[in-house]
């Protein structure tokens, strides 16, 4: 069980509950970003629908029905629901899977599991059972139709389409999950489709845990959490409740007693190279160096992260002068902050900036006046952050807030 999710202990207490029987229906995976809190949750639930018995029950190489489908992550039995950086580890996987294929490498066939799973994990956001009935459903049909189609040409349990073919496949995948990602992702999770994942969790089905995986737990509005905790009043017994979060003290005190946490620790840089080595095969190219899994990534960001901070950088000096700045050429500079991972790191760099700003040497009179304007500038940035992220407020009106109320 959990072999593709590496120095996490949280596995070894995932194991232990589900061999005494005592794991739980609504559980919080706590860590930061790129800890494997979403590779965890959809492993759990694989292991949950596992039909074999005794050693080879939950194994990665399992080849029972229930496996293979969750494997491709083609099955009716997982959603997710919540935003989620998915283009990056999809451009990722798929220059994986170019590179196995030109070389026919050994682990080409897990070079398809690996692009293929990228792209559902931005696909089952969208499943029917969460967004039946929505505005946007008519439009993400076509592109979810689209992806499926272009999916059967790379089939994990066959073989590969000629090198140009698959290219082509490919590039054109990634154009589809980019429009859908960037044009019909929702910030935050509607109410809605929370109350639609409740009733559709109590539908029984036969051999197999339903599994409902809610990101970013402590982003979500009060609607959302007010819906979430009636459901783990009384879970239902045939589904799991997964919620992830990177920030477990912002989760209300209500929730976190009704689920049983399990933490993920942050992996030191060698174990994190480790893993960019394994999982994608790159030993950091000369543009790619990365000793991170979330430097990694964001190589393959359509805006280098030097030129993320250049610009947060920009910004907090304009506040800090009282000099104006155009708002719509950052914004444009940045991609319209799509995918949304750029907003993140902008905005992360910036609260980065002040605070190394707050910690020069000065004399203490310059001390105060500095304490007293940096604490305006982060609190506003924290604000202008929520705004967007969870109230669906525009990036040039948050920005053009801050500028209000600081200036």
């Amino acid at each position: 069980m959990f072999e593709n999710v590496l120095y996490q202990p949280a596995t070894k207490m995932l194991m232990k509950d589900i061999y005494n029987g005592t794991f739980p229906n609504a559980v919080l995976f706590s860590g930061s970003d790129s800890s494997g809190k979403l590779t965890t949750a959809l492993e759990l639930s694989r292991v949950l629908s596992c039909r074999s018995s005794g050693k080879e029950k939950g194994h990665w190489l399992c080849t029972c029905n229930s496996c293979l489908r969750h494997k491709a992550l083609n099955t009716p039995d997982v959603v997710i629901a919540g935003p989620g950086d998915c283009t990056p580890e999809i451009k990722a996987s798929a220059e994986t899977l170019v590179n196995a294929a030109t070389s026919s490498a050994p682990w080409a066939k897990a070079a398809v599991y690996l692009f293929i799973r990228s792209v559902r994990k931005l696909t089952l956001r969208f499943s029917p059972v969460l967004w039946e009935g929505d505005d946007k459903a008519s439009k993400a049909a076509p592109f979810l139709a689209a992806i499926e189609e272009l999916l059967e040409e790379i089939n994990p349990l066959g073989e590969l389409p000629e090198l140009e073919k698959l290219k082509k496949t490919i590039d054109s995948l990634i154009k589809q999950c980019v429009s859908l990602e960037s044009g019909l992702m929702y910030d935050t999770v509607p109410v809605n489709q929370i109350r639609k994942a409740a009733v559709w969790a109590r539908m029984t089905t036969p051999d197999s845990k339903k599994c409902i995986i809610l990101e970013n737990a402590d982003k979500m509005q009060d609607s959302v959490r007010n819906a979430i905790l009636k459901i783990l009043e009384e879970p239902p017994e045939d589904a799991v409740f997964i919620l992830t979060t990177s920030r477990r003290g912002a989760i209300i005190p209500t929730i976190l007693s009704r689920v049983r946490t399990y933490s993920f620790v942050d992996r030191n840089e060698s174990q994190q190279k480790e893993i960019i080595s394994r999982v994608f095969h790159s030993e950091g190219d000369t543009d790619k160096t990365a000793n991170s899994v979330n430097d990694f990534l964001a190589g393959y960001l359509p805006v280098s992260l030097g030129d993320i901070k250049k610009l947060s950088v920009e910004f907090c000096n304009t506040l800090l002068t009282g000099n104006r700045i155009k708002l719509d050429e950052i914004v444009k500079s940045l991609n319209n902050f799509e995918p949304r991972i750029i907003l993140k790191q902008f905005f992360e760099s910036m609260l980065d900036y002040m605070g190394h700003f707050l910690r020069e040497d000065v004399d203490a009179l310059k001390l105060a006046s500095r304490t007293e304007k940096s604490a305006q500038i982060l609190e506003a940035i924290r604000t202008a952050y929520d705004n967007i992220t969870i109230y669906n407020q525009s990036a040039i009106s948050a920005l053009e807030s801050i500028y209000e109320r600081i200036l």
